[in-house]
């Protein structure tokens, strides 16, 4: 059905929207309500489930558009309300849901990127949006400075999760520059021992005896990379 879909994502990707923990339950719930209807065995019992929350959700939006249009013909001060009632991250959601939202996909997208650019750059990273087409959002994530490769993780599900609040319709990020990112200045015992033998310090070193070459893999030291 029409609505069912982005009802289900909406529950999915908007259980961060709120501190409140009965509320991300609720979400949760709905969710696999959802879910539930299109594993019922009679399709006659089904098809009239999905009308009955079709029914139920488009006279809901109905309801939601009108308080819209009566808030509106106030005024400059209603506008302003509506905008600022797109910005609550609860109402936003509903708003996404049923059409209605002030600000197209790009705005919130770009202005969630915005937000949370300052958190990312805090941490070591830089964040770019490269576009958004079809509802796929394409973004460049970099690690600046001596980061660890940990920290591109933590740092794209920073972003991720941020997007989603601000625009849970999003259909999938695409994420770009982390590609075989590894933590600078580490070096393996392995790699180190291999670069001592080659420039001579190992023969060098009477006494000094390599490990067997199964500690040296499973061991790995935290030095200075090594030109």
């Amino acid at each position: 059905m029409q609505l069912l879909s982005p009802l289900l994502f909406i529950c999915r990707h908007g259980s961060g929207m709120s501190e409140s923990k009965e509320l991300q339950h609720r979400l949760q719930r709905i969710g696999s309500l959802v879910q539930e209807i299109e594993s019922i065995a009679d399709p006659s019992v089904r098809a009239s489930t999905r009308e009955l929350v079709q029914l139920l959700m488009e006279f809901h939006g109905a309801g939601l558009d009108r308080a819209l249009e009566v808030i509106a013909k106030t005024g400059e001060t209603g506008l302003r309300l509506i905008y600022e009632l797109g910005r609550d991250p609860l109402v936003s959601s509903l708003l996404v849901l049923y059409g209605l939202h002030p600000a197209d996909l790009g705005t919130r997208v770009g202005r969630a990127v915005e937000q949370v650019r300052h958190k990312v750059q805090r941490n070591g990273g830089e964040v770019e949006l490269l576009g958004i087409e079809d509802g796929v959002v394409r973004l460049r994530l970099g690690l600046t400075g001596h980061t660890c490769a940990s920290t591109g993780a933590t740092l794209q599900s920073t972003v991720e999760e941020a997007l989603y609040e601000a625009a849970p319709d999003i259909v999938s990020i695409a994420v770009e520059g982390l590609e075989g990112k590894t933590a600078e200045g580490f070096v393996s015992l392995d790699k180190l021992l291999r670069h001592a033998e080659v420039s001579g310090v190992a023969s060098q070193s009477p006494g000094m005896e390599a490990p067997a070459s199964s500690s040296r893999e499973q061991n790995a030291v935290e030095l200075p990379a090594v030109n």
